[in-house]
């Protein structure tokens, strides 16, 4: 058989994989995982992870993961991508642990809210989908022993379950008032390797080569002493992991006094009833615990705030007003977003008008629908008015001379009783013209969000029916927004 058609017949082999009974096949050990771990059969858990790791499923479904994930075209330092059918194909018969040695992470800086820049490390195709394997069989350890007020980067979980937390917690009139905002001093960089080769439940040979890969920057080698990279597929549940046992810690403070605390990954409030007692037990206690882990309280980013002064969780203000409770999107959260439309309009001032309305549709409704949960209607109409004086910003450079009338005669329309739409005459393939509209961030609307229950996690078969009735619910509310 030649080089072309033993491509062809890989490429045949990937496309014709049943992946519901692949991900069913996987499901099922990672329930019997589970299921161990609360049984407290540690060996028999660790043996099923075994099984899971050397199984074909979990190693196709790991390649799947990685090569339909955000970053499938961002290569590591082998400028490898596993693109075509065939590529993948040959990719799972490349995973296996005898002679696998992780490569160094090629580092590269994102922007940060604040202006500063966050690195984040992008290891190999093969190292990305060796850790998807072993984060397939860790995952289900970490649900079942993880926190129940724990949030961020854990399957069927959200922000919007975190934030619904916080109002359940703080709504009440008798509720406690006071709040210490806390954020951990750079927590994926600096996670002492000692302690998660101590306790994380993971194969010690690899998780010793992820934590000690190091990473290339201009084309130098960097050792890594702590801390997991932040590009790595793994590195969410093994942070959730250390951080695990906080919320128990802090709960359990002795006294009269008690203490509720609400994690999404390395952000946390705890919500206390003075504020003496959040600065003299909690504050010591949580700091113990993190010290224990090589981590620290970011000092600029822990405070302690009343509910009627409120407070900025998640891109959320959580404030009393008197005595109603109300979330709504933060200044913060809505400035940044326009500042990001802003920087778009500007950067496409020679773009077609389908271009721009193309481009700024899904930032539009994206952001909308992240704050539908909460009091967002007066900030959705802002957004809305703020955008549309920036597109008329940029109607008025490319046509100084037009007058208002000829402006809005050629780019806005009369649409579903709205005057101003912003839109486009475009062709399809057979030559039909069709009118292409900017979205509105009020046309979202805003539903209460139905939190998650505590003991709630994808592999404890008691809550499968729960699960599915829950995804059948966001499917229809889904499907009523688009519409």
């Amino acid at each position: 058989m030649n080089a072309s058609a033993c491509a062809v017949s890989k490429a045949s082999l990937w496309l014709n994989i049943d992946w519901a009974k692949v991900e069913s096949a996987v499901k099922r050990l990672q329930m019997r995982i589970a299921k161990a771990i609360r049984n407290g059969k540690h060996g028999k858990a660790k043996a099923l992870q075994w099984l899971l790791i050397h199984s074909f499923y979990g190693k196709l479904l790991a390649v799947k993961r990685v090569t339909e994930n955000r970053g499938r075209k961002t290569p590591g330092i082998d400028k490898v991508t596993w693109v075509t059918p065939a590529a993948k194909w040959r990719a799972t018969g490349t995973l296996k642990r005898r002679g696998y040695r992780a490569l160094p992470l090629r580092r590269v800086y994102i922007p940060k809210a604040n202006g500063k820049q966050r690195p984040l490390g992008i290891p190999t195709m093969k190292d990305r989908a060796m850790q998807a394997i072993y984060r397939l069989a860790l995952d289900p350890v970490a649900e079942t022993t993880a926190d129940l007020d724990s949030y961020g980067f854990r399957s069927e979980r959200s922000t919007a379950d975190a934030i619904e937390a916080c109002f359940n917690a703080l709504a009440r009139k008798t509720a406690p008032q006071w709040i210490l905002e806390a954020d951990i001093k750079g927590c994926f960089d600096n996670i002492h390797h000692p302690w998660l080769l101590e306790h994380i439940p993971l194969d010690k040979r690899m998780l010793r080569q992820w934590l000690k890969a190091g990473y290339i920057e201009k084309d130098r080698l960097s050792p890594t002493h702590a801390g997991v990279p932040q590009g790595g597929i793994i590195s969410p549940t093994i942070t959730n992991m250390t951080l695990d046992g906080l919320q128990q810690v802090v709960e359990a403070i002795p006294g009269r006094r008690r203490y509720r605390l609400i994690r999404y990954v390395d952000d946390f409030v705890v919500i206390g009833d003075s504020k003496e007692g959040l600065e003299q037990d909690v504050v010591p206690v949580v700091k113990a615990f993190l010290i224990e882990r090589g981590l620290e309280l970011s000092l600029a980013k822990t405070r302690i705030t009343h509910i009627q002064t409120g407070f900025d969780f998640l891109g959320q203000n959580i404030r009393k007003y008197k005595d109603k409770l109300l979330i709504k999107p933060s200044r913060k959260n809505l400035r940044t977003f326009l500042n990001t439309v802003r920087k778009t309009v500007k950067t496409l001032c020679q773009a077609k008008t389908a271009d721009l309305i193309e481009i700024l549709n899904p930032k539009i409704l994206g952001w909308a629908n992240y704050h539908r949960h909460v009091v967002a209607k007066k900030s959705f109409s802002l957004a809305d008015n703020a955008i549309f004086q920036m597109l008329y910003r940029w109607i008025k450079r490319r046509h100084p001379q037009k007058s208002a009338h000829w402006i809005r005669h050629k780019y806005f329309r009369r649409l579903a009783m709205r005057n101003w739409v912003f839109s486009a005459e475009i062709q399809d393939k057979s030559g039909k013209k069709l009118l292409k509209t900017l979205r509105f961030a009020t046309d979202v609307k805003i539903r209460r969000h139905v939190k998650i229950r505590k003991k709630a996690h994808p592999f404890d078969p008691e809550y499968q029916l729960y699960f599915k009735q829950r995804r059948l619910t966001k499917g229809l509310s889904a499907s009523s927004l688009e519409a």
